[in-house]
C-alpha cells in the first residue's frame, strides 16, 4: 500500500469525509487515495479550499472536510485562509504536497526541487501545528498532528507532505499502534467548571445590572440544549458576532450584539452593566471598541476562554479570568438561582424599543437602503437556512448590525482577519455541509469580484446558494474612510478612480446562474420570490448607494493631549436627537 492511501484511511477514521482540493504535480498521489474514499469538491483556486474548508466544518454538518493543495502556490495561494481560521480559532486542516525529500534546498538555497518553498515556515504563525513529513510516520504521529486542531483552542494544521513520501511503499501493520489508539487530548474540565461558576455566581449576587454576553466558545450545541434554562436564569443576554446564532433575535432576554460596529441599544446597555460575564469570547477591540479602557466603565468584568494568553493580554480590565471550558461552565450557571432581575430587564427592553435597529441613512434615489433591504431579507429567511455575511466592508457591516436571526439559523462570518473575497468560497462549504438547506450570502461587489470564478464551483455542484451582491461600484468602506478623513480624496475605491466592475447579470449568465435585480418592492416581487425558493444557485444584485452613508458606527475623537482616540462603545455617531435622549435620561 501506499503511504498516501494509508493517511487517506486515517483521515477517514478521524471523521473526514470531503476534500476541497487544486490538482497538482506535488501531491498528485494524495489526491489519488483521496479520490477513491471521499467526496471531492475541485475549485478554481486554493484560498477558496481553506475558506470552503473552515465554513464546512464551522457550519456543523454531517462529516468533516480538508484542504489538498500542491507545494509552492499551492501553499501560498491558501494562507489567507489559514489566517482567517487561526484567527476565529477554527478548525482548518491542510494538507499539501512538496517536492520528494532528496530535492530539498536545504538552509544554503533558496531552492532546488520545482516549485519548493518551505511552506512548513509560511504557515507556522498562523497555525497550531505547521509540520513537514518526509518519511512515513506512525497512526498514534499522525492522527496526534491532525487532532491538535482541535484540541484546546482550535486553529488550523498544515502537514506538508514529500512526493516520494507520499508513494511510499508501506505494511499498515508496522505504522499501526501497538495498544489503544492515542487520546485526543482534549482538556479535563472536572470539577473546574463547578468552581468557576460559584465564582461567578457570587459576583452575580451583588450585581444589580448584570450582562451575560455569549461568544463563539459556546457551542452551537449547548446553545440549543441550554435555551430554557437560559431563558429561566433571568439574566439579560447578548452575542458576539461569533455567537450571532446561539440566540433567536426574538428570545425575550436578549438585548443585541455590541460591537465597534455593533447595534446602538446594545451598545448603550452594556456601557451601563454593572456585572459583564464574557462566556467563550475572547474580548478583543472589536468587541470592546479600540478605546478598550472604557469598555464597561461601570463594571466588574469576568472572562471565560480556554486561551491564558488572552485572559493575561491586559486588556480590558478583568475582574477575573477563568480558563476552562465555556460549555459545561454554561451548564453549571444555568443551574443555579439569581436575584429577580426585573427593573433592569425592563429597562433593557425599553432602550431596546427606542433605539430601533435601522436608523435613518442618507441613500439615493434609485436605490436601495441597505439596512432595511437586510432587515427585510431576515424576515424572507427560514429557520433553516444558513446565513453567510462576508467578512469586510459595508455589506458585511449592515448586515452584522440589521440581521434579525431566528433559532435554528446557522450565521457564519470570518470577521478577524477581514479578508475580501471570503463570502462566497465560505458559502460553497456550508452549502456543501448542508446541501438540504437554503445558503444565503450577503456580499459586496469588491469582495465578491475577488472570487467570481468560485460561481463555477456553485453551479456544477447545483448549489442551493442564494448570493446578494451589492452592486456599488466599489469598495464601501474604504470610500467612507476617504471622505470622512481625507476629504473626499477618492483613490482606488470606485469605478471612478480606477477600480472596473462586470456587468453582473452578464457574468452570472456566463456561469449559466440566473439572476434577479432586488427592487424596492422586492419581498412581494413574484420573480425574486420564486427564484429566492427554487433549488439550485441564483444571484441577486442589490442596487446600493455609491455615496451611501453608514450609521451608527465609533467614531474617533481629539484628545485632551490633541491626539487622535476611538469614542467609546457608547458614543457611536451621529449623536442621538434630543427627544431620543431625553427619553434616555428620564429612563436612567
Amino acid at each position: 500500500m501506499k503511504y498516501s492511501e494509508l493517511m487517506v484511511r486515517w483521515l477517514e477514521e478521524l471523521g473526514y469525509t470531503h476534500c476541497f482540493f487544486v490538482a497538482g504535480g506535488n501531491s498528485m498521489h494524495l489526491l489519488d487515495g483521496v479520490r477513491q474514499h471521499m467526496t471531492c469538491i475541485p475549485v478554481v483556486h486554493e484560498v477558496a479550499a481553506g475558506i470552503a474548508v473552515e465554513y464546512f466544518n464551522e457550519s456543523g454538518g454531517p462529516g468533516r472536510a480538508f484542504a489538498l493543495v500542491t507545494a509552492g502556490p499551492g501553499l501560498t495561494n491558501i494562507v489567507t485562509a489559514l489566517a482567517g481560521a487561526y484567527l476565529e480559532s477554527r478548525e482548518c486542516l491542510v494538507i499539501g504536497g512538496q517536492v520528494k525529500s532528496v530535492d530539498l534546498a536545504g538552509d544554503d538555497l533558496r531552492q532546488r526541487g520545482i516549485q519548493e518553498v518551505d511552506g512548513r515556515a509560511i504557515a507556522a504563525p498562523v497555525c497550531v501545528v505547521s509540520e513537514r513529513i518526509e518519511r512515513p510516520i506512525g497512526e498514534d504521529e499522525f492522527k496526534g498532528l491532525v487532532r491538535a486542531g482541535t484540541s484546546g483552542r482550535p486553529g488550523p494544521v498544515f502537514l506538508e507532505i514529500c512526493l516520494d513520501t507520499q508513494g511510499a511503499p508501506v505494511e499498515p501493520a508496522q505504522l499501526r499502534p501497538a495498544g489503544a489508539a492515542a487520546s485526543n487530548g482534549q482538556i479535563k474540565t472536572a470539577d473546574e467548571p463547578r468552581a468557576a461558576a460559584d465564582a461567578i455566581a457570587a459576583l452575580m449576587a451583588e450585581a444589580e445590572r448584570p450582562i451575560w454576553l455569549l461568544g463563539g466558545g459556546v457551542s452551537r450545541a449547548t446553545a440549543a440544549e441550554l435555551r430554557p434554562a437560559l431563558r429561566a436564569a433571568g439574566v439579560p443576554l447578548m452575542t458576539t458576532w461569533n455567537a450571532m446564532d446561539r440566540l433567536d433575535a426574538r428570545e425575550p432576554l436578549y438585548v443585541g450584539r455590541p460591537n465597534t460596529w455593533g447595534q446602538r441599544s446594545a451598545n448603550l446597555l452594556i456601557q451601563q452593566a454593572d456585572l459583564i460575564v464574557a462566556l467563550g469570547s475572547r474580548l478583543g477591540l472589536q468587541q470592546t471598541g479600540f478605546n478598550w479602557q472604557e469598555f464597561g466603565r461601570n463594571a466588574k468584568v469576568v472572562q471565560v476562554d480556554l486561551d491564558q494568553a488572552e485572559l493575561t493580554k491586559g486588556h480590558p480590565h478583568l475582574e477575573l479570568g477563568l480558563q476552562v471550558d465555556v460549555n459545561p461552565l454554561l451548564r453549571e450557571l444555568v443551574a443555579r438561582s439569581y436575584p429577580p432581575y426585573e427593573d433592569w430587564i425592563a429597562y433593557c427592553r425599553r432602550v431596546r424599543d427606542l433605539l430601533p435597529v435601522v436608523e435613518e441613512n442618507e441613500t439615493g434615489p434609485g436605490y436601495l437602503d441597505p439596512y432595511r433591504f437586510v432587515a427585510d431579507l431576515s424576515e424572507l429567511c427560514k429557520g433553516d437556512d444558513v446565513i453567510v455575511p462576508c467578512s469586510s466592508g459595508g455589506a458585511f457591516t449592515v448586515t452584522m448590525q440589521a440581521f434579525a436571526q431566528r433559532e435554528g439559523q446557522i450565521v457564519i462570518t470570518d470577521k478577524g482577519l477581514a479578508s475580501m473575497g471570503y463570502g462566497l468560497s465560505g458559502a460553497i462549504g456550508a452549502a456543501l455541509a448542508h446541501p438540504q438547506r437554503r445558503t444565503v450570502l450577503l456580499e459586496g461587489d469588491g469582495g465578491f469580484a475577488q472570487n467570481l470564478q468560485e460561481l463555477a464551483t456553485a453551479q456544477v455542484n447545483g448549489l442551493r446558494l442564494k448570493a446578494f451582491v451589492f452592486a456599488n461600484e466599489g469598495y464601501a468602506s474604504i470610500r467612507m474612510t476617504q471622505r470622512n478623513y481625507f476629504g473626499g480624496q477618492y483613490l482606488g475605491c470606485d469605478t471612478q478612480t480606477g477600480l472596473g466592475f462586470p456587468d453582473w447579470p452578464r457574468l452570472f449568465a456566463a456561469f449559466g446562474v440566473p439572476t434577479c435585480a432586488v427592487a424596492e418592492n422586492f419581498a412581494d416581487d413574484p420573480e425574486f420570490r420564486d427564484l429566492f425558493d427554487a433549488p439550485g444557485p441564483a444571484g441577486f444584485i442589490v442596487p446600493v448607494d455609491p455615496e451611501q452613508t453608514y450609521f451608527p458606527k465609533i467614531a474617533s475623537r481629539v484628545a485632551a493631549n490633541g491626539s487622535m482616540e476611538s469614542n467609546p462603545l457608547d458614543m457611536m455617531s451621529p449623536d442621538l436627537p434630543s427627544d431620543i435622549s431625553a427619553q434616555l435620561l428620564q429612563l436612567h
